[in-house]
C-alpha cells in the first residue's frame, strides 16, 4: 500500500487539561488510526502525521467542541 502521509500543524483552542488532549488524540485516531499525534497543550498546537485531509480533521475537532485551525509551516 502506498501511503502519502503529510505533516499537519493545527492550532486547537479549548484544550484545558490532559483529558482534552486525550480527546483530541482520540478524535484524530477515529479519522486515521495510524496517525502520529503530538499534542502541546500549553501552546494549543497539535502536530499530526497523517494521510487524512486537514479540513476533515479540523471539522471533526470542531464537532468535538474545540476550535481547530490548520496552520502553515
Amino acid at each position: 500500500m502506498d501511503e502519502t502521509r503529510t505533516d499537519l500543524l493545527m492550532q486547537v483552542d479549548g484544550m484545558t487539561c490532559d483529558g482534552c488532549a486525550a480527546a483530541v488524540t482520540r478524535t484524530v485516531n477515529r479519522i486515521d488510526p495510524a496517525a502520529e499525534i503530538q499534542v502541546d497543550r500549553e501552546s494549543g498546537r497539535v502536530a499530526i502525521r497523517t494521510d487524512a485531509q486537514a479540513l476533515v480533521i479540523a471539522d471533526a475537532l470542531t464537532k468535538a467542541g474545540y476550535t481547530a485551525t490548520a496552520m502553515t509551516g
